[in-house]
């Protein structure tokens, strides 16, 4: 009796969402096909362009739920089949949108490069962009077909990839999440170091829960493009270097920000390699880093908050985690009080019950003052998301709110175990 009920239900998710039980290779060939796009304007009108299409060998992202996404994101790309079908999305944010929120964004306008990798279609089929305010309104939109025959379509990765190593392989190499850790600011003599780097990096990753726990569901490689500087840019300085990321602290003007805008360059390094998740070591001793939610993670190496600041930066990239934290000298209004966010570890108490609600205590005061300590540890404490007043958090500490808290909270955890889940069950 039990199993007709399951094949029951199954048959109506099916029904309901054809997408959801979508087979893989009833659309798609082992290959990727990389769209970059171009995004521009200002906090007023934002636009999206076109650039170029490339394909290279080999599909290293999700091959199950291929219309379902762990989390909304500030974005989503969308492939549609020619009968409309949704056979294929993805969430992401971009500098482009945090950009718009600065005073910069005020009085210029500007262009970010943006990459999106999809699999690569057997027939013609159309694909959507789509960009959303801190509101989470749609404030831009682009759509386009892609004919998998065009002669336009640039062939990478096939016969020169960029030298890398594995560095770690997955229980399941078919079913498993692909991290791909890039070099930036390394010379040929430094490729050493580059290696160690990225064992300090990854064991401080699985040091931590869940990924922990989860490692057998990961596979790493370390890709190794060689610069013809040490280090990078720190334009504060006059310091400009020719790296190959190009690579710069000083974003927005804020000197801490280390972040790379070349993202086609990023990818062209890439190409042939497989990877999904990308984490950027920048050879530097000076304070920096960021992380762009299915973009990238850029941490520096030498400082001696690395480890914390990679794992940081990769809850942010991999799963969409916010900054718990926030100064006087930067707020940045990125919250509107009177909007939930989407990101799984901020509040603004709007829609509580679709976060962590169901973890807390039922004596933990709502929200919660900084004196009173829930006994799982779980409560609703002011101050994050760049935010004073109106935005909270889940802990009193978190790996995502200082990096001398050596864990993520038991709501950071739960947010990644289910982004690793979506991924690989």
């Amino acid at each position: 009796m039990k199993r007709i009920l399951f094949v029951i239900v199954i048959a109506s998710l099916c029904f309901a969402d054809k997408a959801w039980c979508q087979d893989f290779d009833d659309y798609f060939t082992d290959n990727t096909l990389r769209i970059d796009y171009n995004f521009a304007g200002n906090n007023v009108e934002q636009h999206i362009a076109l650039d170029e299409l490339c394909t290279s060998p080999g599909w290293y992202g999700k091959r199950k739920r291929l219309a379902d996404v762990p989390m909304e994101g500030n974005g989503q790309i969308t492939v549609r089949a020619k009968d409309g079908t949704m056979i294929y999305r993805n969430s992401f944010s971009t500098l482009f949108q945090e950009w718009i929120n600065y005073d910069e964004a005020k009085t210029t306008s500007k262009s970010f490069e943006n990459v999106y990798l999809v699999p690569m279609p057997k027939d013609t089929v159309v694909v959507s962009v789509e960009l959303y305010n801190s509101r989470r309104e749609r404030i831009a939109s682009f759509t386009h077909r892609v004919v998998p025959t065009d002669i336009l379509i640039r062939h990478i990765g096939e016969k020169r990839k960029t030298p890398y190593e594995t560095v770690m392989k997955a229980a399941d190499a078919d079913n498993c999440i692909n991290i791909a850790y890039v070099a930036e600011g390394y010379t040929a003599k430094e490729m050493g170091k580059f290696l160690s780097d990225v064992r300090k990096a990854n064991d401080a990753m699985f040091a931590h829960e869940p990924f922990a726990s989860e490692k057998s569901k990961f596979n790493v490689v370390a890709v190794k493009p060689v610069s013809e500087d040490s280090g990078t840019s720190d334009p504060c300085k006059g310091v400009w270097k020719n790296t190959p990321l190009n690579s710069h602290f000083d974003t927005f003007y804020s000197n801490r920000y280390l972040t790379t805008l070349s993202l086609k360059r990023l990818h062209d390094v890439l190409a042939g390699i497989p990877y999904e998740h990308i984490i950027i070591l920048v050879n530097t001793a000076e304070y920096g880093g960021g992380g762009i939610l299915n973009s990238y993670n850029l941490s520096m190496t030498d400082h001696k908050m690395f480890r914390p600041v990679v794992v940081h930066e990769f809850g942010h990239s991999f799963a969409g985690l916010a900054d718990e934290y926030a100064y006087e000298y930067e707020q940045l209004g990125m919250y509107p009080l009177d909007v939930e966010p989407w990101e799984q570890n901020i509040t603004t108490l709007n829609d509580f019950n679709s976060k962590w609600k169901d973890m807390l205590d039922d004596n933990t005061p709502l929200p919660t003052p900084e004196s009173f300590t829930p006994a799982n540890g779980v409560g609703v404490y002011e101050k994050a998301g760049y935010s004073l007043k109106g935005v909270y958090r889940p802990a009193k500490d978190c790996r995502m709110r200082t990096n001398t808290n050596p864990d993520f909270c038991p709501v950071c955890r739960r947010a990644i175990k289910r982004v690793i889940d979506f991924y690989t069950e």
